[in-house]
């Protein structure tokens, strides 16, 4: 079925387009990624067990040329930790700031740390659209703005010889690591308003209400069951992405965390009193000891320097009194996403 309205509404609330078998266009067909049935998770208790359960993982890829995306962060850092001698990529941005200086310094240390072998990917505006049309229409969608660096990292070690890359996306839906989205008790408003990226009746002229995901999991009339929302919502979004780009550049790539579980229940008091991803932290001070756990920082992307001097879509389907400079870098990318998509495909035109 296709329904452009409803497409662009959900690509701007929620990074995807959130009911399989809806399109933009005839002859687009988008497929969501599926949950690892939990008959394939691995049930873990302590941050022993995940390092055990990722040593298999690891064991499991020997006679593979591996190749990491090594971030400034606990979860790449702790799977290096199991790659001595393999090659690292990490990103390095024109037009960085001081968080995105700081992710690459800390790369580069835990790379030195375990003997591998680092790449830059050199991130610009010009590498972030050059293959932005293929992207999109790999993925009959406008997409996140981390797909077009996955992509050209997956590119890059491709032609390194790498044969599989390691990748620690799923690490802070599993393990409680999204610490603001999980703070506190939510009210059923509240929540919805802080969890969607752009709200479409602010940017498009024809906005169809996303309402009836977030009613999906209302519960005790203004509450809202947050954690299957995360589960089931953040999930497919975020995973998707890295989906996208590793299949369009033929790259096979493995999340060492993706099929484990917590085999106890998330302490919120933890996560809430500063000890965000608690096993995780564990497991860092034991590949790390007496380094500083470093704190949470997303995927970097400089799309606050890139749409520092937008004007904003001029296409019939967006507003024409948008205020652009109301709206954060990661929401331009958003519109200027969405618009770029409309261009290039608008009528299901290739």
């Amino acid at each position: 079925m296709t329904d452009k309205n409803f497409c662009m509404s959900s690509y701007m609330a929620f990074r995807y387009i959130e009911k399989d078998g809806m399109d933009f266009y005839e002859g687009f067909h988008h497929s969501n990624i599926q949950a690892v049935p939990e008959s394939e998770q691995t049930p873990v208790h302590t941050s022993q067990d995940i390092s055990d359960a990722i040593q298999r993982v690891f064991d499991s890829l020997k006679g593979q040329k591996l190749g990491i995306m090594l971030s400034g962060g606990m979860d790449s850092a702790n799977l290096a930790s199991y790659m001595k001698g393999c090659d690292a990529y990490t990103f390095r941005f024109e037009g960085a700031d001081d968080n995105q200086r700081t992710e690459l310094q800390r790369a580069e240390n835990y790379a030195a740390f375990h003997g591998l072998k680092l790449h830059y990917v050199d991130i610009n505006w010009e590498v972030a659209t050059r293959n932005l049309k293929e992207i999109m229409r790999a993925k009959a969608a406008p997409v996140h703005s981390i797909e077009p660096q996955i992509y050209a990292a997956a590119m890059q070690a491709k032609a390194d010889g790498v044969e599989r890359m390691i990748v620690g996306e799923s690490s802070d839906l599993l393990f409680g690591g999204m610490d603001q989205l999980i703070s506190r008790e939510w009210k059923f408003e509240d929540f919805k308003n802080r969890y969607i990226f752009t709200k479409p009746e602010d940017v498009l002229a024809d906005p169809v209400s996303m309402d009836y995901l977030f009613e999906r999991y209302r519960k005790g009339g203004d509450l809202i069951d947050y954690m299957a929302f995360m589960d089931d919502v953040f999930a497919v979004e975020s995973s998707s992405s890295y989906l996208n780009a590793f299949t369009l550049a033929g790259m096979p790539y493995t999340d060492p965390y993706a099929k484990l579980k917590m085999a106890d229940p998330l302490d919120l008091q933890r996560v809430r009193n500063g000890e965000p991803k608690y096993l995780i932290r564990g497991l860092f001070a034991m590949k790390y000891p007496g380094i500083p756990i470093p704190f949470k920082v997303p995927m970097p992307r400089p799309v606050d320097y890139y749409f520092k001097d937008w004007e904003g879509p001029k296409r019939p389907e967006f507003r024409k009194d948008l205020q652009m400079d109301k709206f954060t870098g990661n929401q331009k990318w958003q519109l200027f996403c969405l618009e770029y998509f409309l261009d290039c495909f608008d009528g299901g035109k290739a």
